[in-house]
């Protein structure tokens, strides 16, 4: 049944491939190898999935506070990118999915709370009237964005840090308090490091084309208006939470025959004359004809030193940024106004502020399924980012009380929580610098010289769960691809 509603709902230029008998090896258990080991299914393979770890899901993971069912880490995904839906609906969670309660969201900044300006992507301005609404930016801000229509345009070359970039054209203020907090939502990164053309390709292309980059925002809003789907939700969570979907994954590929073991982190893997030999901690050796490898940049670096080194060198320098997860379950009898009123669903906050939190998510407003019990509101804050990683040295505790802290200076918060839980990501989230692309090329050219191997996962094509997953659909149709074909010279024996 998994296999014939997987070729239903893929939404891939591949068309479905006759049966192999193959034998493909899924190193890693996140949503990415979950998502391979789904795909290989489908198209015929025998699949082993092997995940170090204790659990399945990665940074995907639910839980229960008070009683009521949280999300410990990512929550929604891009519901106007396919691939996540189509997964979530292929393994039976398609009436669970859901957009949005509200999805009002706030910046607090400048002594203030403030409504998100309308007209803009990803922070860069589109329109000057709502921004100027806002309060925002100062009216020096707002004077330093009108003067970027008489610039002339900008050289970008092959890519540039969009902080960079938009304070040269608009201003640093339009960095610091729109730009940054929207993508240290997505990287945890810092916008004056990060790609445009890896994060936000869109305004790449824009400000390759556009002399004013404000006309540009305004055409990727147009096209965006056009598109099929422009009228469906931007994001969709799940009933009882994103979490729900690796276990869900995994149960289908196990109703399919996949075998899927945790606690089993693999030693090496190596090429043979039949195809690929993997051995994992405990000494179990299985012989596979491709493999899959679905993890960080740190243990593949490890895992691939032997077999394509320039690889395992580009994967070394990959950086990722630390973050805790700080969820608390309140009486909502009380909380303010300004969180249990209903119309709010959080808050980002501009690093630039000198707040310890980088956002909060009233999760009870924002998720129907979270905001169940009338009696019990749910709430999280987010700490730390790429290069402001202090405050995770704090205990638990203490995180629970600058969070407190902090929200009782946003919106007037005074109640104790009567249940909290930190999650902290250690290593959670890849970084996408200047560069980051070439760099991708340069390992996907590295392991296309070996046959019958392929690498997916966040670090390579973008952060969110569709990303990953289309990761993951291009790893499994590499390998499925050179099955039946010679493996040609392999490696030294081992």
């Amino acid at each position: 049944m998994h296999e014939a509603d997987t070729r239903t709902d893929r939404r891939t230029d591949t068309p479905a491939r006759p049966a192999h008998p193959g034998h493909v090896v899924v190193i890693g258990g996140g949503i990415a190898g979950l998502a391979a080991a789904h795909r290989l299914l489908a198209d015929g393979a025998r699949v082993t999935l092997l995940e170090a770890g204790p659990r399945l899901g990665g940074k995907l993971r639910s839980g229960e506070l008070a009683g009521a069912p949280v999300d410990l880490g990512a929550e929604s995904v891009l519901a106007r990118r396919p691939e996540a839906v189509a997964l979530a609906r292929a393994v039976g969670l398609g009436e669970a999915l859901q957009p949005p309660a509200t999805a009002t969201a706030q910046l607090w900044t400048r002594g203030a709370l403030r409504p998100m300006p309308r007209g803009h992507v990803m922070g860069v301005p589109g329109d000057l009237a709502p921004l100027a609404a806002s309060g925002v930016l100062s009216a020096e801000g707002l004077a330093r964005i009108e003067a970027e229509r008489a610039l002339p345009p900008a050289e970008i070359g092959e890519d540039i840090a969009i902080g960079a970039y938009v304070a040269d054209r608009f201003g640093r203020e339009v960095v610091d308090r729109l730009v940054e907090p929207l993508l240290g939502g997505v990287y945890a990164g810092n916008a004056y490091r990060i790609s445009m053309r890896a994060a936000v390709p869109q305004l790449f292309e824009a400000a390759r084309t556009h002399p004013l980059l404000g006309d540009g925002v305004r055409d990727i809003q147009r096209r965006a208006a056009e598109q099929p789907r422009a009228g469906g939700p931007v994001f969709a969570g799940i009933d009882g939470g994103i979490g729900r979907l690796p276990l869900a994954v995994a149960r289908a590929c196990r109703e399919a025959g996949a075998r899927i073991s945790t606690g089993t982190p693999v030693r090496e893997f190596f090429r043979t004359t039949a195809g690929w030999r993997v051995v994992a901690d405990g000494g179990e050796v299985m012989d596979a004809d491709a493999v899959v490898l679905a993890t960080p940049a740190g243990p593949a670096a490890r895992l691939l030193d032997a077999l394509a080194p320039a690889a395992a060198a580009e994967l070394r320098t990959v950086e990722y940024a630390s973050m805790a997860l700080v969820t608390m379950a309140f009486r909502r009898s009380e909380l303010p106004a300004a969180i249990a009123g209903g119309g709010a669903s959080g808050f980002l906050v501009p690093p630039v502020d000198g707040r310890t939190i980088k956002a909060s998510t009233f999760s009870s407003n924002k998720w129907a399924w979270a905001g169940a019990d009338p009696d019990l509101f749910l709430l999280r804050t987010s700490v730390g980012r790429h290069g402001d990683e202090a405050d995770l040295g704090r205990d638990d505790a203490d995180l629970v009380e600058v969070s407190l802290r902090d929200l009782g200076e946003a919106v007037g918060l005074a109640a104790r929580p009567v249940a909290s839980t930190v999650t902290r990501w250690e290593g959670g989230l890849p970084q996408y610098p200047v560069g980051h692309l070439a760099r991708v090329d340069r390992i996907r050219a590295a392991v296309a010289a070996l046959p019958g191997l392929a690498v997916c996962g966040a670090l390579y094509d973008g952060v969110g769960i569709p990303a990953c997953v289309a990761s993951a659909t291009r790893a499994a149709d590499v390998v499925m691809a050179t099955l039946g074909a010679p493996l040609g010279t392999p490696g030294a024996d081992h």
